[in-house]
């Protein structure tokens, strides 16, 4: 009786078998793509050289070749292959794996575990691998398109090592469509033109690819096609973007870091994706008006009301009439000149007031309220600025015995170099005050 989720069983030569499973590497140096991983001084390469292999994180995008490498893994190092899916598979299913890799490994071989989408099981889940992966029972390959630092637990990172696997680049795809090519005996009927769009449809997945590459070959035309009668007959590839997932988080760090870097075609261009990955423009509203408070400052104080007055556009016009305001207020926010002097302020407020605790105001700036507050010294010498010939008395705010701090360091940069002058003005006045 075969093992439970043995997967290791040869597959059945069909004609009817999907292009990329027949397609499906058969050793390590098959496989397109991922050298970072699979180089000649690559990770992988110096553990099975060295005869070391140790359990392993793939990180990275479906379609990048995570399970094959996995499979030919445990070919290279003789290990019996399980595979699991953790969307589908519980704690007895787990049991059983762990009971089954035992007896195995009671009879003198070792199991691989790839266990896919692993950072869809749970806390008690992910430490049920541990005393497994520590005695030698298993050794794992987990696979994750979501960042491993946030979705699995730290024992599980501690005793494995994350490797990221990327997105394949045009010239390994190209690579890929002309072995599918050889392997289906025939050219695609595409000019140079489609060939380059089929390529982009796919976004860097080598399984999507494989599969327009079986549906275009399926096709009988008299001659090649263009890239216009490409697109007619097949849709793009949605793009990959999850709205509570990793790739939310790098775009908009993208988008504000293009921001922050003055460049508005780069931050258009990340604007525009999280709106194609269907992103709520609410959530762009509020994260371009923070970049407003963080980035810009007072170096142009208009910036937040245009943030403000593109929301209110937004919530007026809806979608997606209202996304072209909020496009406006991006492109501003591009070019106004920087700032984060208010930011590194109040950050550096927080922590002289966390470290004063609960040193009290000076006195002469307390209001004596009660006869008995007035006899204690409360306003006692308090100095209204009112009354100064410049407007200004120069007292001293701070609490006593805190020396005083310049937190606010504006910029020479747009509206800020006029608030520099002031500050200098009033700290020359301070100091002849004080005298």
């Amino acid at each position: 009786m075969a093992d439970l989720f043995d997967t290791s069983d040869p597959q059945v030569d069909s004609p009817h078998r999907p292009l990329a499973d027949r397609l499906r590497p058969q050793n390590l140096s098959e496989v397109i793509g991922q050298r970072q991983v699979l180089g000649p001084d690559a990770p992988l390469t110096v553990m099975l050289s060295s005869g070391s292999l140790s359990s392993l994180i793939f990180w990275g995008p479906p379609g990048v070749g995570k399970t094959t490498i996995a499979r030919l893994l445990a070919d290279e190092t003789d290990l019996h292959f399980v595979q699991i899916s953790a969307i589908f598979s519980g704690v007895p299913e787990l049991r059983r794996v762990f009971e089954a890799s035992r007896q195995r490994r009671q009879q003198g071989r070792g199991t691989l575990l790839f266990v896919d989408e692993i950072h869809r099981f749970n806390k008690a889940q992910q430490d049920g691998f541990l005393p497994h992966m520590e005695d030698g029972t298993i050794l794992l390959v987990g696979a994750t398109t979501e960042n491993p630092s946030f979705e699995l637990n730290r024992a599980v990172l501690s005793r494995a090592q994350v490797l990221v696997l990327e997105r394949l680049p045009l010239e390994d795809l190209a690579l890929l469509a002309t072995r599918a090519e050889e392997e289906l005996e025939r050219k695609l009927p595409l000019d140079e033109t489609a060939r380059a769009a089929l390529y982009d449809m796919a976004d860097g997945d080598g399984r999507a690819l494989l599969n327009l590459i079986e549906q275009v070959a399926a096709w009988d035309v008299d001659a090649p096609l263009d890239k216009a009668a490409l697109g007619a007959r097949l849709m793009r590839r949605a793009a990959q973007y999850d709205k509570g997932g990793d790739e939310h988080y790098n775009l908009i760090s993208a988008l504000h870091k293009s921001v922050r870097g003055s460049d508005p075609d780069a931050a258009l261009y990340w604007f525009a994706r999280m709106l194609e990955g269907g992103e709520d423009p609410r959530y762009l509203a509020r994260r371009i008006t923070r970049m407003a408070v963080e980035d810009i400052g007072l170096a142009d104080p208009q910036a937040q009301a245009v943030c403000l007055q593109s929301w209110e556009t937004f919530e007026r016009l809806g979608s997606p009439e209202g996304e072209l305001a909020l496009a406006q207020a991006v492109t501003y926010l591009a070019l106004a000149p920087k700032s984060n002097a208010t930011y590194v302020a109040y950050k550096g407020a927080r922590r002289a007031a966390k470290e004063t605790g609960s040193a009290p105001p000076p006195k002469h700036i307390l209001n004596a309220a009660t006869g008995m507050m007035k006899d204690m010294g409360y306003g006692a010498d308090y100095a209204y600025d009112h009354d100064a010939e410049d407007g200004f008395s120069g007292q001293d705010y701070f609490p006593e015995g805190v020396e005083r701090q310049a937190l606010y360091q504006p910029v020479e940069r747009g509206f800020e170099r006029d608030l520099k002058k002031r500050l200098e003005y009033f700290s020359k006045l301070r100091a002849k005050r004080q005298e």
